[in-house]
């Protein structure tokens, strides 16, 4: 039982958090004993600075600043602004305040009710330590981020994340930091449909049940499979709804960093946990197990959690052999799987989900059309087909960039046929999309998951690495077959070295796909290719005979919307 802090240690505490917190029910769990001091925000700065994420991530894991420490009015703000989309201008100073005037019409926190975006789950508007004004402020923030963002179709975490950011940063920063989590293309932070949410609880059900099998056993065993399933699809109310304040907060420190892969750790920590505790036929959570089920034994645990926040994470970050390489083709998978349902593949006829989330919304199709003009498979083709190949391929994307907008960055017809312009306009993009039209009108081409200026890095021993790219990577052809190729290993828990070989290029050639034949080489003249059957897409040629001369070559990046 905590001893009641002192009304001096209450002042303390108050200067801590802003002033949109009632501090009086917060519980303070003093830091570990350590030889070594707490690393400060000086520390974290020069880390980041110096692009030292590995330090970076070790000081955030393991340094145990209790909830009363006063780093977070900086740490938060900093770790999510290293995320920030330059293109983006939706998080500069006074935006938040012109949006609120917009929104609203006064700059005054509202008495009434804020209709909050349908984005949120009612039922899960966790607002932990804020004050009534609090509240109020992140309803506020909420809505402001809907009205900026409205391709956001579902996102249940986002009132949630908002609601712990106000408890130590102003509001307005709060809505930048927000921006930031939101644009971030390279990792995960906030899914932001429905199928994307269906993806991490299924993802976390997979990796639980290789990863740590015998709490994932002893789930199974207290409810059929269908209940199972059912309890995953919460997994996430176990961390924001469930744990004590003092372990989400250290949770956040380092979720601010790594993104969601900290989540799906934490969810298989509370599980090991759970089972250790529970297993035991006199554990008071075995009986309540036979009372009320294994959910509600569940939640109780994690609203007990019997071991320290920094015993927690402990926990998490120690399980063995989860890379995020390993988390990533997982997610990719179960995506492309749930995608699949709501598509024909190959077919005129798209099958669309109940709020056609797959699909780009009427902006997003006036932009597709508008800057793909110069292509030339416009030619000789009703419009109505032209139109329905875009949709196609847009279906086939993954769900997270059908949100952005794409941008002509280089077309053959204006910027010319040479690799060095090739590169200059597109390398520092990712993802991209490339589209050739042969000169015997097959129109083909590939989604490319990194950046193409990842052909210069090194590895460990200083020689340049001959492929890069990650099995989101994916061939299509568009005309006169419709069909798409995915990684073998989205099927597969292990492929050959040679299924892996997604993207390469120097200064002669590009190439995508290898093992046995490569599925698609282009000169560097970008006038003649090749493309083979190859081992990384399980593809055939994406052209009669394989050789084909280029029409033309166009490649697309994307953006956020504005």
């Amino acid at each position: 039982m905590p001893m009641m802090p002192s009304a001096l240690e209450e002042a303390e505490v108050s200067n801590v958090f802003t002033s949109l917190v009632n501090p009086t029910g917060i519980t303070i769990v003093p830091c570990s004993p350590t030889a070594k001091p707490l690393k400060t925000i000086t520390d974290v700065k020069t880390a980041l600075q110096q692009g030292r994420k590995q330090d970076l991530k070790y000081i955030l894991r393991n340094n145990a600043w209790p909830v009363d420490h006063p780093i977070r009015n900086q740490l938060w703000p900093l770790l999510c602004m290293q995320h920030q989309n330059e293109k983006s201008s939706n998080s500069i100073e006074g935006f938040y305040w012109e949006m609120v005037k917009q929104v609203f019409g006064t700059m005054e926190l509202p008495d009434k009710p804020i209709n909050l975006p349908p984005f949120v789950e009612p039922s899960h508007c966790h607002s932990y330590y804020l004050t009534h004004k609090g509240r109020a402020a992140v309803d506020r923030v909420v809505s402001v981020l809907g009205y900026a963002y409205p391709d956001i179709v579902y996102s249940p975490t986002i009132y949630s994340i908002c609601a712990l950011l106000l408890h130590f940063i102003s509001e307005e920063e709060c809505y930048n930091c927000m921006v930031c989590l939101v644009v971030c293309k390279e990792k995960t932070f906030i899914t932001q449909t429905k199928l994307l949410y269906e993806v991490t609880w299924k993802t976390v059900m997979q990796i639980s049940k290789k990863h740590v099998k015998g709490p994932a056993v002893f789930l199974q065993r207290h409810c059929n499979s269908a209940r199972a399933e059912r309890i995953y699809v919460d997994w996430i109310w176990w961390i924001f709804q469930g744990l004590p304040f003092q372990h989400l907060i250290r949770i956040m420190d380092c979720f601010f960093h790594e993104g969601i892969k900290v989540f799906y750790r934490t969810a298989m920590a509370i599980l090991i946990l759970f089972y250790k505790n529970s297993s035991a036929p006199t554990s008071e959570y075995q009986a309540e197990i036979q009372k009320n089920g294994v959910e509600s034994a569940l939640l109780k645990f994690c609203k007990e959690m019997p071991v320290t926040p920094q015993k927690f994470l402990k926990v998490a970050f120690g399980i063995r052999g989860l890379s995020s390489a390993y988390i990533s083709r997982v997610f990719i998978r179960t995506e492309m799987v749930l995608k699949s349902k709501t598509v024909i593949s190959g077919s005129r006829q798209l099958v669309r989900s109940r709020s056609s989330e797959n699909l780009p919304n009427s902006q997003s199709q006036n932009n597709i059309q508008m800057v793909s003009h110069t292509l030339t498979i416009r030619e000789r083709m009703p419009e109505e087909m032209y139109d329905d190949m875009l949709l196609t391929l847009w279906s086939w994307l993954p769900v997270r960039i059908t949100m952005y907008t794409p941008i002509l960055l280089y077309t053959t017809e204006e910027h010319g046929c040479s690799l060095t312009t090739f590169y200059v306009r597109v390398e520092q993009h990712e993802p991209t999309l490339l589209l050739i039209k042969t000169c015997n009108n097959e129109v083909f081409g590939a989604y490319c998951s990194s950046r193409w200026c990842e052909r210069n890095q090194k590895d460990q021993r200083g020689n340049r690495q001959a492929y890069f790219g990650t099995g989101e990577t994916f061939l299509f052809s568009l005309y006169p077959e419709r069909a798409k190729y995915p990684w073998v290993g989205i099927d597969a828990d292990r492929v050959e070295h040679g299924a892996e070989l997604f993207m390469a290029a120097d200064t002669k050639m590009i190439t995508i796909g290898g093992g046995d034949g490569q599925a698609i080489w282009i000169d560097e003249n970008i006038r003649f290719g090749k493309s083979d059957a190859c081992s990384t897409f399980n593809n055939p040629p994406l052209c009669p005979g394989g050789d084909f001369e280029i029409r033309v070559l166009e490649v697309y990046g994307f953006k956020m919307n504005d």
